[in-house]
């Protein structure tokens, strides 16, 4: 009697399990999935921070914990993302573009990454001291730069924009490999005359500089934005608002790239479908997690031409959702 009452018991707790896992896998498996972002002063850092917060949020719904890391940036969340050691990551269209096709600071090319959404423009900045003389980015020439870390988007935008001047770095007085959390000290202290950001803004690390010392934002030429959209087809004009900062600030002419929120095509469909449903069901919330996700809109997040194909689970939330065609 007793084993007969054990094995109904079984029996039940077996058809319970089977039942949610049949209703929900991805709240049966109680799944973490890691996004990797980028340095606390940039914008990958609180975009993945805010993403995650979304899909922790309705947790109940699809049972999927997001857990944020932080990480150098683009490249290394490619590179990490590409090799498993992260589910998720942010990068810039471009480098998400060299990493799928084997260019730039990819050796060999990546077939299995896969987009999930835009989300915001990045800006090619160049931040000068006042005082240093520079007013374009071809006043650079011999002065004290940071050309940011080894590997880094910043550095690689740097080193695309200098080999159109056909300038090496020994055209520089000093160069510099600075982090992003240094960059405004080093410029405010002195040691530096320039820095390069690829940024979204407002930027934190742009605002400190600008408030704290004499500096200023300054333009690219027509021929430096040809380069850059001629180089990589992921770049495009675009005007940076001055009054992100101050009323007095003008707009500044430059280029950018997209953001793109990317992983692999093991990601589980279902997986995929509750991010992407996560951050679009509460598009005002996320709106509101940052002044430079204040002017998104949901049209420009949903492109089909991305820098690499689009993930089927965010295809299907797409299409469930009206946003994209069958």
């Amino acid at each position: 009697m007793r084993d007969w009452l054990q094995q109904l018991t079984g029996c039940v707790v077996f058809s319970i399990a089977f039942s949610l896992c049949a209703l929900n896998p991805a709240y049966a498996e109680n799944r973490l999935v890691s996004l990797g972002t980028g340095g606390v002063t940039g914008l990958y850092y609180p975009a993945g921070g805010a993403l995650c917060r979304l899909v922790n949020l309705t947790r109940e719904q699809h049972g999927i914990r997001c857990a944020v890391r932080n990480t150098p940036g683009s490249v290394t969340n490619l590179r990490k993302v590409s090799s498993g050691k992260l589910d998720m990551g942010i990068a810039e269209a471009g480098q998400l573009f060299n990493a799928v096709n084997g260019r730039g600071k990819f050796d060999r090319p990546d077939p299995q990454l896969r987009a999930l959404i835009s989300l915001y423009p990045e800006y090619i900045s160049v931040l000068s001291r006042t005082d240093s003389g520079i007013k374009s980015f071809a006043d650079l020439y011999n002065k004290r730069i940071n050309i940011g870390k080894e590997g880094s988007s910043q550095r690689i935008t740097m080193a695309m924009l200098m080999t159109t001047r056909n300038w090496s770095l020994d055209d520089f007085a000093e160069v510099h490999q600075l982090a992003p959390a240094n960059q405004a000290d080093a410029l405010c202290e002195n040691r530096i005359d320039a820095t390069l950001y690829v940024v979204g803004h407002p930027s934190g690390a742009i605002k400190e500089a600008l408030r704290d010392c004499d500096s200023q934002l300054v333009s690219l030429s027509l021929e430096d934005i040809e380069t850059l959209t001629t180089t990589n087809p992921h770049y495009h004009p675009l005007s940076l608002r001055g009054d992100y900062y101050d009323a007095s600030q003008p707009d500044v002419t430059t280029a950018g790239v997209n953001a793109t929120l990317f992983t692999r095509a093991d990601l589980p469909d279902e997986v995929a479908y509750a991010v992407v449903k996560s951050l679009f069901s509460q598009f005002e919330r996320f709106r509101r997690m940052h002044p430079a996700f204040v002017d998104l809109k949901i049209e420009d997040m949903v492109k089909p031409s991305l820098a690499a194909p689009m993930h089927p689970g965010a295809q299907r939330y797409f299409q469930d959702a009206g946003l994209l065609q069958p």
